[in-house]
């Protein structure tokens, strides 16, 4: 049985898209191992890392149990292998191959840092300023007005100051969200096919209706619409990373996607992330449920994915699929300082500054609340390029004060520690993420192994 769902539904579904992925280490780690095992591989036709017995038989439950149809994860702790603990396939049909570190899983918001450190590159290069006007870059942004009561009406008034791309990075633009507006803006949006998303050939077939063709209409178009709130005065998830792949080609000089493959892509040997499933690797892409009641119900079969085919634009907020592998690798170039394997992407001084609290003076962030698993954690929280940065040690010093991070829609997450450098990726897919406890279930179970690993 497939969902049958209507866009304002389905996109409904990704308002929890901002999981804050540092989060997950906010459990029982108390130290890193003094030893770390030889790397054990994830095999297609024998999945288990012995090495991690804890988290393995996590994994194995919850694929035993019906929960979902597979899961991998990849953890790392500084240059040490990669350690990549899967379980189950792809799918819930018997036949679906394993998952493994090189299953395609759909990201969602998990690509907005991704887009933010593209962006930080170019203000590394002096092609980009952190405090520069958007407008700069996008004239349609000059002049801006604002939502008196966002809520309920359209009434608006005029914007006190211009858009910067700090607040582009950090979703204290005032621009909203598809998934997250309600009222007559909410209507407004979708009218205007400001939906810079893709759930199933279903929901895309009635996006296409109104989103514009291209990244630089879609820019010029949110340009028309009102904001939630005053530009640099409140935190509010947005379509932020949207906006900022446009701001990336007119700096650029070149496509947002083409400048992202370029850049980090292929540099960093980033081989399975993609905007769009090239057809000799569809076969890895896993399908992506929605739960009716009690039911796994497949929502975007990977066989027949809207991924397959190439999205109205590439989408800087929630457009990319990648494995576990790929994006570990992106981590690890973060928890390295802007390199890996001897190759640059960014200076450590960037680095540094994209994973540093970048809100405006006065603007705090207090955590996403509610569909992948909450974030209001009692350590204080700020905002750096593209993700959440903890203000300082969380309990028992985990994680560390600096902790990087962000989450999908689908039940992925991500986070870089840089004082411990650890980094870890989860990969799953269904809606809606938090119907089982998998960030906090994981980790824990994987401090587990790690204290079993002490000599």
């Amino acid at each position: 049985m497939r969902v049958s769902i209507t866009i304002s539904a389905a996109l409904v579904a990704l308002a929890g898209a901002g999981t804050l992925g540092a989060q997950a280490l906010r459990q029982e780690t108390r130290s890193l191992p003094a030893r770390v095992p030889a790397p054990v591989a994830a095999p297609a036709a024998a999945q288990g890392n012995p090495a991690f017995p804890g988290t393995q038989a996590l994994f194995d439950g919850y694929v035993r149990d019906g929960k979902m149809p597979g899961i991998v994860a990849a953890f790392g702790i500084g240059d040490y292998p990669t350690q990549f603990i899967a379980a189950g396939r792809i799918a819930t049909d018997a036949a679906a191959p394993a998952a493994t570190p090189d299953t395609l899983w759909r990201v969602y918001s998990m690509t907005k840092p991704v887009t933010a450190m593209a962006a930080m590159i170019l203000i590394e290069e002096g092609r980009i300023g952190l405090d520069d006007p958007l407008s700069k870059y996008i004239p349609a942004f000059a002049r801006m007005r604002v939502l008196t009561s966002p809520d309920t009406s359209l009434d608006t008034e005029p914007a006190k100051s211009p858009i910067t791309i700090r607040e582009l990075l950090t979703h204290t633009s005032g621009l909203g969200y598809n998934i997250t507006a309600q009222g007559p803006l909410l209507k407004l949006y979708e009218a205007q096919g400001i939906v810079p998303a893709a759930v199933n050939t279903e929901v895309e077939a009635l996006a296409r209706r109104t989103r514009p063709a291209t990244l630089a209409a879609f820019a010029d178009r949110v340009a028309t619409l009102p904001l939630v709130y005053q530009p640099g005065t409140r935190w509010h998830y947005s379509i932020g990373l949207d906006v900022m792949g446009r701001v990336i080609e007119v700096a650029s000089g070149m496509p947002f996607d083409r400048f992202v493959q370029q850049r980090i892509f292929d540099p960093l040997k980033m081989t399975s992330s993609f905007w769009t499933v090239p057809p000799q690797d569809a076969s890895r892409l896993a399908t992506n449920y929605g739960f009716v009641g009690d039911q796994l119900t497949p929502l975007d079969p990977g066989a027949t994915s809207v991924w397959l085919k190439p999205p109205s634009f590439p989408y800087g907020g929630a457009g990319l699929v990648m494995s576990a592998r790929d994006y570990d690798r992106f981590l690890h170039m973060l928890t390295d300082q802007g390199s890996l394997d001897g190759v640059r992407i960014m200076k450590p001084e960037t680095v540094r500054l994209a994973m540093s609290n970048l809100l405006p003076t006065g603007v705090t962030f207090g955590g996403v609340a509610g569909n992948t698993g909450g974030t209001r954690a009692a350590t204080p929280m700020g905002c750096g390029a593209g993700g959440s940065v903890y203000l300082a040690d969380g309990p028992g010093g985990v994680p560390s004060k600096g902790t990087y991070g962000w989450g999908g829609a689908a039940g992925t997450v991500a986070f870089v520690d840089p004082v411990k450098r650890i980094r870890g990726t989860i990969m799953v897919n269904y809606f809606p993420a938090d119907r089982w406890p998998v960030r906090e279930q994981t980790v824990a179970a994987f401090a587990g192994d790690l204290t079993r690993l002490r000599p």
